[in-house]
C-alpha cells in the first residue's frame, strides 16, 4: 500500500493544549496501518520489538513449535530450547529454556503452553524429541511504527510515548504524522487504547516532559 502523509504544520485551537507553560515539541511519526481512524488526542507507543526467526529440528516429524508470540518482559536477542527429557522416556518431552543473556528460565514440557517472555507451544512429532533436539527463537528490533498505546500489548507499545496532533485515518496503509513530545495537556482529551486511562501513564508521560492537567473542560 502507499504511505500516506498527514500534514506536519496543522494545529487545531482546541483544549487539548492547556497552556504554553511546557514548551510544545513536536516530530514525525509513522503510525501503523489499519488502526482505522485515529483522533487528535491518542496518545501513542512504539513498536520496538518483535518475533524474528524460528529455527527447528531439521527432521520435523520430532515434533514442531508454533503459537509464538511475544511476553511482556521479552528481551531482544535469541532464546534457545534444548530438549532434556527426550520422548522416548514415556513422559512428554521436557525443553530446558535459557534467554539471551544465558539465563535459564522455567522449562517448557511439550502439549502445555508455555508463559513468560515468550510464549510458544511445543507439539510432539510422530517419531518424537531427542535428547539436545533445540528449537531457537529470535527477538528482534520492532519496526518503530506507532499504535495506540495499550497496557495490553507486548510490543513497547505499552508504554505511552508522545501524543497524535491530528485526526488520521489508517485504513488504507500506514501514514505519517505529527506528534507532540512535550507540552502541557489537558487529560479529559487524551485518548487511550483498552481500558487504559491516563492515570495509568501519567508518570511515564511526565518523564518524557507532557504533563497533564485535569482542570479543563472538554
Amino acid at each position: 500500500m502507499a504511505e500516506l502523509v498527514q500534514n506536519l504544520g496543522s494545529f487545531v485551537p482546541d483544549n487539548l493544549i492547556v497552556d504554553g507553560s511546557v514548551p510544545i515539541l513536536t516530530k514525525a511519526v509513522k503510525l501503523d496501518a489499519e488502526q482505522g481512524e485515529l483522533k487528535r488526542g491518542t496518545v501513542l507507543g512504539k513498536i520496538i520489538k518483535a518475533v524474528g526467526t524460528i529455527e527447528k529440528p531439521e527432521d520435523e516429524d520430532k515434533g514442531t513449535i508454533s503459537e509464538v508470540v511475544l511476553g511482556k518482559t521479552a528481551k531482544l536477542g535469541t532464546y534457545t530450547l534444548t530438549c532434556t527429557t527426550a520422548t522416548d522416556t514415556g513422559i512428554s518431552a521436557v525443553f530446558k529454556v535459557v534467554d539471551p543473556d544465558g539465563i535459564r528460565l522455567d522449562d517448557a514440557t511439550a502439549g502445555v503452553a508455555y508463559v513468560g517472555p515468550i510464549n510458544f507451544t511445543i507439539t510432539e512429532g510422530t517419531s518424537g524429541f531427542a535428547l539436545d533436539d533445540e528449537f531457537s527463537i529470535s527477538v528482534v528490533a520492532g519496526d518503530g511504527q506507532y499504535k495506540v498505546v495499550n497496557s495490553a500489548n507486548v510490543d513497547g507499545s505499552q508504554d505511552a510515548d508522545c501524543i497524535l496532533a491530528d485526526d488520521v485515518n489508517t485504513a488504507e496503509g500506514s501514514v505519517v504524522a505529527v506528534a507532540y513530545t512535550s507540552g502541557h495537556f489537558n487529560r479529559k482529551a487524551l485518548i487511550f487504547g483498552g481500558k487504559d486511562t491516563a492515570d495509568m501513564h501519567e508518570a511515564k508521560l511526565r518523564e518524557l516532559g507532557i504533563f497533564l492537567s485535569d482542570n479543563v473542560p472538554y
